[in-house]
């Protein structure tokens, strides 16, 4: 009788104990979260194995994971959906967060043209070792033109730097950007305004052209598009020719109505000039 009613207190001991327990759980929870239901968090698309620079998205290249709602995400993808067949504009590492501006929309033509910001254009120069900068010219590097020309009155040859930070697309038919190495090409590929174009394109067939490497910290905002859109101003006029004569001596004659009288070596004139 003893032993019962001690397993008796023994069994109503350990339910008034996981009964404070869980009174105890709930009230935390509820301070923890202010009495709301705990937060579903936000759906965002992550790349799932490393993405090269303009390679199409493809749904084993995503994943989807769940963030706090509260996280800073930026201009995200929330569904995979949103981000295949697009174009990717700059390597992705795995795991990182796809964002909008990150890709392209591919709506027609090669990967290339997807690539091209609005209102620009593609124009592809042939470059040698010596142009190209010694094969140091890769895809994402920014480089300057310098034209040079012969001036017909002189003969001697003026350069000037026509153009400035120009976005380099692709080597050769290379746009990857995962080179590190020299490579001499005879092909770049630049992107350009539509008044760029014509510039570089004068400037090639009235001379030669060469590409400056710039380097990537600078501020590229601060650089003027275009420094010399003009041709070459006109050559000097020669200067005016200088014609002396020649006149010879002559003994001055008489005008009007007048008579000569010659008396040996006297000569006399005598009449009225009109």
């Amino acid at each position: 009788m003893i032993k019962r009613r001690g397993f008796s207190l023994i069994l109503l001991s350990l339910l008034l104990a996981l009964g404070a327990a869980w009174i105890a759980r709930n009230w935390l929870h509820a301070r923890l979260n202010g009495g709301a239901p705990p937060d579903p968090g936000v759906t965002v698309v992550v790349a799932a194995m490393e993405i090269p620079f303009a390679t199409k998205i493809e749904p084993r290249h995503v994943k989807l994971i769940t963030l706090p709602r509260n996280a800073q995400v930026g201009d995200h993808f929330e569904k995979a959906d949103e981000v295949v067949g697009l174009i990717a504009t700059q390597k992705q590492v795995s795991g990182e967060i796809l964002l909008k501006e990150q890709f392209a929309d591919r709506t027609g033509g090669s990967t290339l043209a997807a690539l091209l910001k609005a209102d620009m254009r593609a124009v592809t120069v042939r470059v040698d070792d010596v142009v190209g900068v010694g094969g140091f010219l890769l895809p994402g590097n920014h480089v300057d033109v310098v034209a040079s020309r012969l001036i017909n009155s002189t003969q001697r040859a003026e350069a000037q730097t026509v153009l400035q930070n120009l976005n380099v697309l692709a080597v050769d038919q290379t746009a990857s950007q995962d080179k590190d190495q020299p490579v001499v090409v005879r092909a770049v590929t630049l992107e350009v305004t539509p008044k760029q174009a014509e510039v570089l394109v004068r400037a090639r067939e009235e001379g030669k052209i060469q590409l400056t490497l710039r380097n990537p910290l600078e501020d590229h905002a601060a650089v003027p598009e275009v420094l010399v859109a003009d041709s070459a101003p006109p050559p000097p006029a020669p200067p005016p020719k200088v014609i002396i004569k020649k006149v010879k001596d002559e003994a001055p004659r008489p005008s009007g109505n007048s008579v000569v009288i010659i008396r040996g070596t006297n000569i006399q004139t005598t009449g009225s000039s009109s």
